[in-house]
């Protein structure tokens, strides 16, 4: 789309209408802050006023010194047809831009049904709504780059040109881009392309990051900073049984089977239920906690009733840091980052890390031996022996 500055076209120096001749118009599409106009930059003739004043959402310019209305289609073309048997209409390069706006037009409106289907299939095979939401958006700046390329046209080179100009340009994550792999990747299941192998989409490089934790004494610190008993209760359960966010806000209290010691994590990432050990100690922090605030749906509400926000969660996390006197880029999962190294710190099988975390993939749980002191400590540096 082109953006015409003041003075980029000379609408006022037409050249004067000879005997006979039929007025000259200069039609152009302007893009002004996100809005789609057309200009129309024609001589002042009387007759030709009712016509140009009969155009739906018409207005003068003065600054430019054209009459000009919102882009549609359909009032474009009847301006064309009411003034062209009128004047000599100069739109060779407005019909160009015209054609680009409907194709794009076109194209937005066939991926938004694609997209609406795709979400009800995913609802249909039990996503969870944020992996939908997820693949949706990404979806939908992938479509918006492409316009007027249909998602089903692309070929595994423009998606080179994508992750160079977009991705990269703008400094994105690894991780956004492999995102934007798996939407892309299953749309193209859902919908087909009629020539691009999908093993020719190549995930960005891994990069290999450990884990973030936090030490016991700092744990200790975030925890008895607060004096909530709701805050101290949910934050405990996170570092005491390795929750996520998600998982901690899902919790209802028939979920804790206090006379088995164990916690029930149902519906959780992948649609894995696990059950964790419940420490005593929490336990009794989690009955103090009932019986000041008797829950009705979920273990953890808001003050209107209702699932507790994420949001506020975190915001809880972060007041407790400020509290606690600890100055790191901290965040919830670091809790659970930290219940599995403390937890393999102090001799814990690997194996049974995993089975309390969730994790489909032993991988993801050998990360935690990386950033865990229990060996590393044993080695002794040969600076000592200087």
């Amino acid at each position: 789309m082109h953006e015409n500055r003041k003075g980029n076209v000379p609408y006022c120096n037409m050249s004067p209408i000879q005997s006979g001749q039929q007025p000259p118009v200069s039609v152009r599409i302007v893009t002004q802050q996100r809005k789609t106009w057309v200009w129309l930059a024609l001589p002042y003739l009387p007759k030709l006023l009712p016509n140009v004043r009969s155009l739906p959402g018409v207005q003068w310019n003065a600054s430019q010194r054209v009459w000009q209305f919102p882009y549609s289609f359909e009032i474009y073309k009847a301006m064309k047809e009411s003034l062209l048997d009128k004047v000599t209409l100069d739109c060779q390069e407005a019909d160009a831009q015209i054609a680009e706006l409907e194709a794009r037009a076109q194209s937005e409106a066939a991926h938004q049904k694609e997209f609406r289907e795709l979400n009800a299939w995913m609802r249909s095979q039990r996503y969870s709504p944020q992996t939908i939401k997820t693949y949706i958006d990404s979806l939908r700046v992938l479509a918006r780059w492409f316009n007027p390329i249909c998602l089903q046209q692309v070929q595994a080179e423009d998606l080179i040109r994508f992750n160079n100009e977009y991705i990269l340009a703008k400094g994105y994550s690894a991780t956004y881009q492999n995102q934007m792999v798996n939407a892309l990747k299953l749309y193209l299941k859902r919908f087909g392309h009629p020539q691009m192998n999908l093993d020719q989409i190549h995930r960005p490089r891994r990069a290999f990051r450990l884990p973030h934790i936090l030490s016991k004494h700092e744990v200790k610190r975030i925890l008895e900073s607060l004096t909530n008993r709701k805050h101290r209760a949910m934050l405990s359960l996170i570092y005491a049984s390795g929750l996520r966010r998600s998982e901690v806000l899902n919790l209802r209290p028939s979920d804790i089977q206090s006379d088995r010691g164990l916690l029930f994590v149902g519906s959780a990432k992948g649609a894995k239920d696990r059950v964790v050990p419940l420490s005593p100690k929490l336990l009794i922090q989690l009955r103090e906690y009932f019986r000041d605030y008797r829950p009705k749906v979920f273990l953890f509400e808001g003050q209107g009733g209702g699932k507790y926000s994420p949001k506020s969660l975190q915001l809880v996390f972060r007041h407790a840091l400020e509290k606690a006197g600890i100055h790191k880029p901290a965040t919830l999962h670091w809790l659970r980052h930290s219940y599995a190294t403390h937890l393999l710190e102090s001799g814990t099988d690997i194996r049974y890390i995993q089975e309390l975390l969730g994790h489909s993939s032993s991988r993801t749980t050998e990360l935690y031996t990386h950033v865990s002191n229990r060996q590393l400590q044993q080695i002794r540096s040969p600076f000592d022996d200087l």
